[in-house]
C-alpha cells in the first residue's frame, strides 16, 4: 500500500515537472517569437526610414536600430514589444515605401496619408503588411495600378487610396475581403467597369469611387451589400440603371448618365419598339416578353404541328432548318442574353452560346501590380500549343463587335494625320512585324503608332487581328506599354501605344559615344526589377500565361524616371504560325537572346523568356551586346563568354561595364551575377520562375546599404551623365 502511495506521488511529481517544462517552453517560445517579430519590425522600420530618405522630421528614428517602443520613435505605437500602429500622416515625407512592409507582421494600422511618397517612385509596392486592418495611403502621388496584393489582406477593414494618380481597371479581387468596411478609391484615374466581386464585401458600409473615369453599368452584385450606408459614384462615366435593391441611405450618383428609375427588364433587340412607336396591347407585350424564353412564337409552333400531320418527316426537317435559318439573328441576340432555345432547336443544332469579344478573350486580369500568384496548370505548356487553342476561337471572335475591345478604334485618316502620312522623319523604330512612328494627335496626345507588315497571314486575317488586339488591350501593368488603340481599315493593321520618351535600354547601353547615356548601378537594378515584374505579370498573373517570345533590351523602353516599360507583349500571336519566313536584319538582333531549346526547335515557353531575361541582365552588368562580331572570337557570344565566369569574383569585377567607373556594391554585384547564372541555365527545368527572380532582386536591394535618398537611386538621376556622387557600402 505504501509502495503504491510513493508511486502515485512520484507520478504526480513527474506530471508537475512536465507541466512546468511545457509552460517554460511555451513562455520561451512566446518570448522568442516576440523578440523575432520585434527584430523584423525594427528592420522594416529602418528600411522604411531609408526609403523616406532619412527625413529629419522623424524624431528618434535611428538608422542603427534600437527599440522603437522604448525610445518613442515618432508615429510608432506598440503593444508590449510589438509594433502595432504607424501614424505618419501629413509630415511632408518623400521617397517611397520600400520593399519590406510585409515584415510588419504585427502591424494593424498603417497611415502615411497626405505625403509625397509617390512623387519619385510612383507605384504602391506589392509588399504590404500582411495582417493590417487599416491601410491609409491617400493623398500621396502614387501612380500605376491598383495594388493587386490587397487580395491577400484578409484582416483589412479600412482601405483608403483616395487623391492619388492610380489608373487602369480596378481588379476583380475582393471576394475574400469579408471584413472590409470602408473602401475609398475616389479622385484617381481608374477606368473600366466596377468589378462584380465588390458584391462579396458583406461587411462594407462605405464605397467611394467618386471622380474617376469608370464606365459601364453598376454591377448588379452591389445589391448584395445589405450593410452599405454610403455609395458615392459621382463624376464618372456610368450608364444604365441603378440595380434593383441597391438603395443605401446615402446614394450619390450625380455626374453620370445613370437612370434613377427602376431597372427595366431586358428585351431582345428584335422586340424593341422603334422611335415614335409604342408597344401594342398589353397582351402582345406580355407574349413578347415571354418570348425572351422561347425563340418560337405560338403561331410557328401551331403551323409546324399542322404541317406534321400532312407531310412526310423529311419535309418537316427541311421546314425546321428553314425556320432555324430565318431565326439566325434573333437566336444570336437571345443567346447573348444567357438562354438556350427550345428543346427542338437545341436538338437540331447544339450551337455554343455566343459571347461578346471581351468575354471570349483569355481570362487575363485587367490590372494588377506584380503579385507572385499560383501559376496555371499549363504553366510549362509551349507557346505553340497555347496559340493552337486560341485559334480555335477565331470564328466566335469574328462575330463580335469591335466595340468590345478595350481600346480606341482609330481611322486610317486619323493615323495618317498624326504621323504626317507615316513620314520618314516620324519613324522611331523598326522590328520584325513592322515600323513604329511618332504620332501627334489633335487632342494633344503623343502616341506611338506601329504599322504592321500585312504580309503575315495572321495579320491579314481581321478576325484574328481583332482577337489579338483584344488580348493585348487587357494587359494592365505599370511596367508594360499600354495599348491605346488600333486600326483595321482598308486592309491596314496598326496598333497605337502610349509613347515612352527616353528610348530603349538597348539604345542607352549600346549607343554611339556621342549619344550613349550612362546608367548608375542603382538605375540598372531598378530597370532589371521592373522588367522582371513585367514578365512575372505575363507568366504568373495572366491566365492562361502569356509568353513574350521576343524579350530583349530593344523592347524595354525607359521614361524620364528610368522606369522600364516592356513593349510588344502579346503581339507574338500575330507571327506564331508564320513559317519559312525570310530572316530580316531586324530579326537578327533577337538571336542572341534565344534560349538553346528555342533556337533549335522554334518552340517558346516561359522558361525561354527567363533565359532571355538573363541575357538582358548580362547586358546591364557588362554593357556588352549579346552578339558582337567586332570582339575576339571567344568573346563574340556574351553568354558563352560570361556564363563560365559568373562565380569567379576576380573575373566578375573585370566583366562589369567600365562606364560604372567601379561605383557599385560588391555584394550586390555578386548576387546580381548569381541570378543571371540561374536564368541562363542550358536546361529549361533548372531556370527559376519569374516570381522567384523578382523576390531575389528585391532581397538583393534590401541587403545593400545605400546612402542615396532614393532606395533605387535612379529617380532623380540625369540620363546625360554618370552620377558618381552616390557612394555605396558593400
Amino acid at each position: 500500500m505504501h509502495h503504491n502511495h510513493v508511486l502515485n506521488n512520484l507520478w504526480m511529481l513527474l506530471k508537475l515537472l512536465v507541466a512546468i517544462a511545457k509552460q517554460w517552453q511555451r513562455q520561451n517560445y512566446d518570448n522568442a517569437l516576440s523578440i523575432y517579430l520585434l527584430a523584423m519590425a525594427v528592420n522594416a522600420l529602418i528600411n522604411l526610414y531609408s526609403a523616406f530618405g532619412f527625413p529629419l522630421q522623424l524624431t528618434n528614428w535611428n538608422i542603427n536600430g534600437g527599440d522603437p517602443c522604448a525610445q518613442n520613435w515618432l508615429g510608432v505605437v506598440c503593444s508590449g514589444s510589438n509594433v502595432t500602429e504607424i501614424h505618419l500622416s501629413n509630415l511632408g515625407l518623400n521617397g517611397s515605401l520600400g520593399y519590406t512592409l510585409d515584415e510588419f507582421h504585427g502591424l494593424l494600422v498603417f497611415d502615411v496619408s497626405q505625403n509625397n511618397l509617390g512623387r519619385n517612385w510612383g507605384s504602391i509596392p506589392y509588399q504590404l503588411p500582411p495582417n493590417v486592418q487599416q491601410l491609409n495611403l491617400g493623398n500621396n502621388q502614387f501612380s500605376g495600378s491598383f495594388p493587386y496584393s490587397v487580395q491577400q489582406l484578409f484582416s483589412l477593414t479600412n482601405l483608403n487610396l483616395n487623391h492619388n494618380q492610380l489608373g487602369n481597371n480596378i481588379p476583380d479581387i475582393f471576394a475574400n475581403l469579408t471584413k472590409l468596411q470602408t473602401l475609398d478609391l475616389s479622385f484617381n484615374n481608374f477606368t473600366g467597369a466596377l468589378p462584380s466581386s465588390l458584391g462579396d464585401l458583406s461587411a462594407l458600409t462605405v464605397l467611394n469611387v467618386q471622380n474617376n473615369l469608370l464606365s459601364g453599368s453598376l454591377p448588379s452584385s452591389l445589391s448584395n451589400l445589405t450593410n452599405l450606408q454610403t455609395l458615392n459614384v459621382q463624376d464618372n462615366k456610368f450608364t444604365g440603371w441603378i440595380p434593383s435593391g441597391l438603395n443605401p441611405p446615402n446614394l450619390l450618383t450625380s455626374g453620370n448618365a445613370l437612370n434613377s428609375s427602376p431597372a427595366q427588364p431586358h428585351r431582345p433587340s428584335y422586340d424593341t419598339p422603334q422611335a415614335g412607336q409604342s408597344d401594342s396591347s398589353g397582351t402582345e407585350s406580355s407574349n413578347r416578353e415571354s418570348g425572351s424564353h422561347n425563340l418560337w412564337t405560338g403561331a410557328e409552333i401551331g403551323g409546324i404541328t399542322a404541317i406534321s400531320l400532312l407531310v412526310p418527316v423529311p419535309l418537316i426537317l427541311l421546314g425546321l432548318l428553314y425556320f432555324r435559318w430565318r431565326k439566325h439573328e434573333e437566336k444570336i441576340v437571345y443567346e447573348k442574353n444567357g438562354g438556350w432555345g427550345p428543346w427542338l432547336l437545341h436538338f437540331i443544332s447544339p450551337v455554343r452560346q455566343a459571347e461578346p469579344l471581351a468575354d471570349k478573350m483569355l481570362d487575363w486580369p485587367v490590372s494588377g501590380d506584380y503579385p507572385p500568384s499560383k501559376r496555371s496548370a499549363n504553366a510549362s505548356t509551349s507557346f505553340k500549343k497555347t496559340t493552337d487553342k486560341r485559334d480555335a476561337d477565331i470564328d466566335i471572335a469574328s462575330k463580335s463587335p469591335k466595340t468590345s475591345i478595350a481600346a480606341t478604334a482609330y481611322s486610317i485618316a486619323d493615323l495618317q494625320a498624326a504621323t504626317n502620312s507615316f513620314a520618314q522623319e516620324n519613324l522611331v523604330g523598326e522590328g520584325s512585324l513592322g515600323c513604329v512612328y511618332h504620332g501627334n494627335f489633335q487632342d494633344g496626345q503623343v502616341l506611338a503608332v506601329k504599322k504592321l507588315d500585312t504580309s503575315a497571314p495572321l495579320v491579314q486575317s481581321e478576325p484574328n487581328f481583332l482577337r489579338v488586339v483584344g488580348n493585348i488591350a487587357r494587359l494592365r501593368h505599370a511596367n508594360i506599354i499600354e495599348l491605346v488603340g488600333y486600326c483595321a481599315e482598308h486592309g491596314q493593321r496598326l496598333l497605337v501605344y502610349e509613347y515612352v520618351s527616353q528610348g530603349t535600354l538597348n539604345e542607352i547601353l549600346h549607343g554611339n559615344e556621342d549619344t550613349v547615356k550612362c546608367l548608375s548601378w542603382n538605375a540598372r537594378v531598378k530597370i532589371a526589377l521592373g522588367a522582371a515584374r513585367a514578365l512575372e505579370y505575363l507568366h504568373e498573373v495572366c491566365l492562361p500565361a502569356v509568353v513574350h517570345r521576343n524579350f530583349k533590351s530593344g523592347n524595354i523602353l525607359l521614361d524620364n524616371q528610368l522606369n522600364p516599360h516592356l513593349s510588344d507583349c502579346g503581339i507574338a500571336d500575330l507571327s506564331s504560325h508564320v513559317s519559312n519566313r525570310q530572316v530580316s536584319p531586324h530579326m537578327l538582333g533577337s538571336f542572341g537572346y534565344s534560349a538553346p531549346e528555342s533556337a533549335m526547335s522554334g518552340v517558346y515557353t516561359m522558361k525561354s523568356d527567363v533565359y532571355s531575361f538573363g541575357i538582358v541582365m548580362l547586358e546591364i552588368l557588362t554593357g556588352r551586346k549579346p552578339l558582337d562580331s567586332s570582339r575576339p572570337k571567344p568573346e563574340q557570344s556574351l553568354v558563352g563568354w560570361a556564363a563560365p565566369q559568373l562565380h569567379n569574383i576576380d573575373a566578375l569585377t573585370k566583366m562589369v561595364d567600365p562606364a560604372l567607373n567601379g561605383v557599385y556594391p560588391a555584394k550586390s554585384l555578386c548576387r546580381f551575377a548569381d541570378i543571371i547564372a540561374f536564368c541562363v541555365q542550358p536546361e529549361p527545368e533548372f531556370r527559376p520562375p519569374m516570381s522567384e527572380i523578382v523576390q531575389a532582386l528585391v532581397r538583393m536591394m534590401q541587403r545593400t546599404s545605400f546612402r542615396s535618398v532614393d532606395n533605387l537611386g535612379a529617380a532623380n538621376q540625369s540620363l546625360d551623365r554618370c552620377d558618381t556622387s552616390i557612394i555605396y557600402k558593400p
